[in-house]
């Protein structure tokens, strides 16, 4: 199983042995540009993995392993920092959120009508419904420009 976003043009592809889902997405209120920091509404670029799921603020919701160890090494983390995530992404776990590249990025409902979030993947309420029901956690991410 395979999470393909593309922000560009915001669409997110689901591939599986199953077949393929297409689904348009919203992204963060600055989606040009990779994430770099908390708060800058920027939605992250790179390989990620599905590190959680649960049902939040917006519903079903994936989360995304934002940082990684590429993020880390481009936004300049200490050696500490880096060590945490580079643990988490060997073990397909949660990577430390709320350091100052910020974290809990997240696959979720609440329209896809403009970009609107702090950096998350928004989706239609079904849709977001339908990948829940679909994706295991360890599922990989990929983020394009």
């Amino acid at each position: 199983m395979h999470i393909l976003i593309e922000k560009n043009a915001r669409r997110l592809t689901f591939v599986s042995d199953g077949g393929t889902l297409c689904f348009p997405i919203a992204l963060g209120k600055c989606p040009v540009g990779r994430k770099e920091k908390e708060g800058d509404g920027k939605t992250p670029e790179g390989e990620y993995y599905v590190c959680l799921k649960k049902m939040g603020k917006y519903g079903p919701s994936l989360g995304i392993s934002y940082p990684n160890t590429q993020d880390a090494l481009l936004s300049g983390a200490d050696a500490h920092l880096f060590s945490l995530i580079q643990s988490a992404e060997k073990n397909k776990t949660r990577p430390p959120w709320g350091s100052f590249m910020g974290g809990e990025i997240y696959i979720h409902a609440g329209g896809t009508e403009s970009d609107w979030t702090a950096g998350c993947i928004a989706l239609g309420d079904c849709d977001a419904q339908t990948l829940y029901d679909l994706c295991p956690e360890g599922t990989r991410v990929t983020i394009l420009p």
